[in-house]
């Protein structure tokens, strides 16, 4: 099983996952995010394609591919089901993830937490973000992706908690007894 947590910087998908890692016995966590690091120490900017010079290490190419291929890598070689929480709000990104993640799960189940953009900057700041810093100008672009319909199932995390919103995804994925 492969559940993915997605939503913007500071919605709470760390959080989240690190519940759901506590809860479903046999998961991993693996978080894309640490591919681009890994990309962005390997490829200088004299190397990257004209449309990878973005400063987001999701726009390189190799980065869609390499993130599924490791998914693959850790369920071949440890078993385990992943939770996978990431921001990735550009439908082409996120499908073709989506899609190479079915192809080594068909149980891969996708979330995506939600919040005003207030709550947002409120969260980044309380977790030691400096303010206007790359995680907030991010906020708008990812609230305009999020809005599309491609992303739910969506989860406020408004009004919920960190266990009350594991708790409905343990349930949306069939996990009541372990949860």
């Amino acid at each position: 099983m492969i559940v993915m947590i997605n939503g913007a910087f500071g919605v709470g998908k760390t959080s989240v996952a690190n519940e759901l890692l506590n809860r479903l016995e046999g998961a991993m966590l693996f978080d894309p995010e640490e591919v681009g690091f890994m990309l962005r120490h390997i490829i200088s900017e004299d190397v990257k394609l004209e449309d990878e010079k973005t400063g987001d290490f999701q726009d390189l190419e190799m980065w869609k591919p390499l993130t599924v291929e490791v998914a693959r890598q850790l369920r071949e070689t440890y078993g385990k089901d992943l939770i996978v929480p990431m921001t990735i709000y550009n439908k082409d990104y996120f499908d073709a993830i989506r899609r190479g993640f079915l192809q080594i799960d068909p149980e891969t189940y996708h979330f995506c937490l939600t919040a005003k953009k207030e709550t947002i900057h409120e969260r980044l700041l309380e977790r030691g973000e400096d303010k206007g810093n790359w995680c907030f100008m991010q906020t708008d672009k990812c609230l305009a992706g999020f809005e599309d319909a491609c992303f739910e199932k969506f989860i406020s995390t408004e009004d919920a908690g960190i266990e009350e919103i594991a708790e409905f995804i343990c349930k949306e994925i069939g996990v009541r007894l372990t949860c």
